[in-house]
């Protein structure tokens, strides 16, 4: 289970289109084609999606003066962090972030990370990163 939540390469069993959790199920998605919407998604192909849009989009906007917020899924958060802290493999298996706490990210000027850090109580987040952690385990 590890593997498939938190891992690099390993996907999850494929959802099939019947599954009432396949995307092409919510409206949200109607603009995308079939192949735009993964059955299975590792975080290797997690990055695959993100890092274009991370580059095309938010760090040009980041260029230009403006400050920016992103609020995304655990897995796309955590892709993205792989990333920019040029995480390996074993790394980003062991990264738990916590749900709902604010990750600042401090950059030099040409926008390589000089720190990052959450915003809030210590024992709080440390707590929220173990829940993170947690999910999934048998209780």
């Amino acid at each position: 289970m590890k593997q498939w939540r938190r891992g690099f390469a390993v996907t999850p069993p494929e959802l099939t289109k019947d599954d009432e959790r396949y995307p092409g199920h919510d409206p949200r998605y109607a603009k995308l084609s079939e192949k735009e919407l993964p059955l299975t998604e590792s975080l290797a192909l997690t990055i695959d999606r993100v890092i274009p849009y991370w580059n095309e989009t938010i760090l040009p906007r980041m260029k230009s003066g403006e400050r920016v917020i992103i609020a995304a899924h655990g897995n796309s958060l955590r892709a993205l962090v792989k990333y920019l802290d040029n995480m390996s493999e074993e790394e980003i298996l062991e990264l738990n972030i916590p749900t709902g706490v604010p990750l600042v990210y401090e950059f030099d000027e040409n926008f390589k990370p000089l720190k990052r850090y959450y915003l809030g109580n210590a024992d709080e987040i440390a707590a929220k990163a173990a829940a993170v952690a947690n999910q999934g385990k048998a209780k």
